[in-house]
């Protein structure tokens, strides 16, 4: 994933956020459930850690 960004969305739905991580090179997107109550920086960083771990598998 070097070289490249990620975009997120953050959609909330009721007391939880649905976040969505995209790699911009190749497109591969994760989902994530989240509570509403957690910050920014670490419903991004649970969506990017899936992200690497999605992007690492053979």
């Amino acid at each position: 994933m070097t070289g490249s960004g990620v975009l997120f969305e953050f959609v909330r739905i009721g007391a939880q956020m649905r976040v969505a991580a995209i790699h911009e090179a190749t497109g591969t997107e994760v989902i994530v459930i989240a509570p509403a109550s957690a910050t920014q920086a670490q419903m991004q960083q649970l969506a990017l850690a899936k992200l690497r771990k999605k992007m690492s598998a053979p």
